[in-house]
């Protein structure tokens, strides 16, 4: 839903990134800043009870993933492991969220069970992001769900952000049970799409030639 608005981001950035440019930055180099800062925010002030705080220091860094991807088509630096690259740090940012908010939780949050439901969605989207690599890896394809990860980044730290805002926990909490589900239906999409093509390529396959006699 998000990816129709990276457009109106990217122009937005765009003069950063021009910046940037002339200054000889790497592309790489903004993604690796741009994940350190996502990682500070999180397991910094997260644990701390900080939560706007928090959320507004990840914001700042968070769109680094439309400034160095800007950056690389513009100098033609766009390579294969300028991609790799990026699609490993955003698990790992992603995984620093919702580890800060299980900090949380165990800390100044105060709830075993929040602290599980935090860890279940960074389990699952982990496996989420890795259910779609590996099929396509395999010749597949699993571009399907009912969250992107855009979508449920935005929606932790939107709500986060609101419930340190306001002293309104609930709206953390509903949130964390919406992208719990919604992580977990997706690896169930994922795992029956992917299930449903091997079947149809191991229907459509040549038979062998018969046993020689």
């Amino acid at each position: 839903m998000l990816e129709r608005f990276r457009g109106f981001w990217t122009r937005l950035l765009s003069p950063i990134a021009r910046f940037l440019i002339r200054r000889g930055v790497s592309p790489d180099a903004v993604t690796l800043v741009g994940t350190l800062g996502v990682c500070v925010g999180a397991l910094v002030f997260f644990p701390m009870g900080e939560l706007l705080i928090g959320v507004l220091f990840i914001t700042a860094f968070v769109f680094s993933d439309l400034i160095d991807g800007f950056m690389a088509r513009e100098t033609g630096r766009s390579s294969k492991f300028g991609a790799f690259l990026d699609s490993t740090l955003d698990r790992i940012g992603d995984g620093a969220i919702f580890g800060g908010l299980a900090l949380y939780f165990a800390g100044p949050g105060d709830s075993e069970l929040y602290l599980v439901l935090s860890l279940v969605c960074l389990v699952m989207g982990s496996v989420t992001s890795y259910a779609r690599a590996r099929a396509e890896g395999l010749g597949f394809e699993a571009k399907v769900g009912i969250a992107e990860r855009a979508d449920r980044l935005v929606a932790i730290l939107v709500m986060t952000g609101l419930s340190g805002l306001f002293g309104l926990p609930i709206l953390m909490q509903v949130t964390l049970w919406a992208l719990a589900a919604a992580s977990t239906v997706t690896v169930v999409q994922r795992i029956w799409v992917v299930r449903r093509q091997a079947l149809a390529a191991q229907a459509a396959a040549p038979e062998g030639p018969p046993p020689a006699i």
